[in-house]
Protein backbone atom coordinates (compact mmCIF):
# COMPACT_ATOMS: atom_id res chain seq x y z
CA UNK A 1 0.00 0.00 0.00
CA UNK A 2 0.93 3.28 -0.88
CA UNK A 3 1.75 5.96 1.76
CA UNK A 4 -1.26 7.95 3.55
CA UNK A 5 0.46 10.77 5.24
CA UNK A 6 -1.83 12.88 3.99
CA UNK A 7 -4.28 11.33 6.19
CA UNK A 8 -4.49 11.90 9.88
CA UNK A 9 -6.52 11.03 13.32
CA UNK A 10 -6.26 13.64 16.00
CA UNK A 11 -8.62 13.10 19.08
CA UNK A 12 -9.12 16.88 19.06
CA UNK A 13 -9.92 17.24 14.93
CA UNK A 14 -13.61 15.83 14.27
CA UNK A 15 -13.44 13.59 17.38
CA UNK A 16 -10.73 11.52 15.95
CA UNK A 17 -12.08 10.65 12.56
CA UNK A 18 -9.50 10.03 9.51
CA UNK A 19 -8.72 13.34 8.12
CA UNK A 20 -6.92 15.40 5.24
CA UNK A 21 -3.97 16.69 6.55
CA UNK A 22 -5.61 17.68 9.84
CA UNK A 23 -8.36 19.51 8.37
CA UNK A 24 -11.93 19.18 9.45
CA UNK A 25 -13.03 17.35 6.22
CA UNK A 26 -13.08 13.79 7.04
CA UNK A 27 -11.91 10.81 4.73
CA UNK A 28 -15.63 9.84 4.94
CA UNK A 29 -17.34 13.41 3.67
CA UNK A 30 -15.01 12.81 0.61
CA UNK A 31 -15.56 9.58 -0.15
CA UNK A 32 -19.70 10.02 0.33
CA UNK A 33 -19.14 12.91 -2.03
CA UNK A 34 -17.41 10.63 -4.68
CA UNK A 35 -20.32 7.97 -3.83
CA UNK A 36 -23.33 10.39 -4.51
CA UNK A 37 -22.09 10.84 -8.20
CA UNK A 38 -19.54 13.95 -7.35
CA UNK A 39 -16.26 13.72 -9.53
CA UNK A 40 -13.14 14.81 -8.41
CA UNK A 41 -13.13 17.82 -10.52
CA UNK A 42 -15.96 18.99 -8.32
CA UNK A 43 -14.79 18.38 -5.34
CA UNK A 44 -11.76 20.58 -5.79
CA UNK A 45 -13.96 23.07 -6.72
CA UNK A 46 -16.10 23.08 -3.79
CA UNK A 47 -13.05 22.74 -1.41
CA UNK A 48 -10.54 24.79 -2.99
CA UNK A 49 -8.11 24.06 -0.22
CA UNK A 50 -8.02 20.39 -1.34
CA UNK A 51 -5.73 19.17 -3.45
CA UNK A 52 -6.20 15.86 -6.13
CA UNK A 53 -3.63 13.94 -3.95
CA UNK A 54 -5.61 14.39 -0.68
CA UNK A 55 -8.94 13.12 -2.67
CA UNK A 56 -6.63 9.93 -3.83
CA UNK A 57 -5.41 9.23 -0.63
CA UNK A 58 -8.85 9.25 0.78
CA UNK A 59 -9.92 6.64 -0.79
CA UNK A 60 -6.71 4.53 -0.66
CA UNK A 61 -7.57 4.95 2.53
CA UNK A 62 -11.14 3.77 2.44
CA UNK A 63 -10.59 1.02 0.53
CA UNK A 64 -7.73 -0.40 2.91
CA UNK A 65 -10.48 -0.46 5.74
CA UNK A 66 -12.97 -1.85 3.82
CA UNK A 67 -10.57 -4.39 3.03
CA UNK A 68 -11.83 -8.07 4.15
CA UNK A 69 -8.86 -10.22 5.44
CA UNK A 70 -9.40 -13.80 6.31
CA UNK A 71 -7.85 -15.15 9.21
CA UNK A 72 -7.80 -18.83 11.18
CA UNK A 73 -9.37 -19.25 14.24
CA UNK A 74 -8.30 -22.35 15.73
CA UNK A 75 -8.42 -23.82 18.97
CA UNK A 76 -4.77 -25.17 20.56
Amino acid sequence: MKCLDRITLDPAVMGGKPCIRGMRVTVGMIVGMIASGHDRAQVLALYPYLEAEDIAQALSYAAWRAAEVETAIGCA
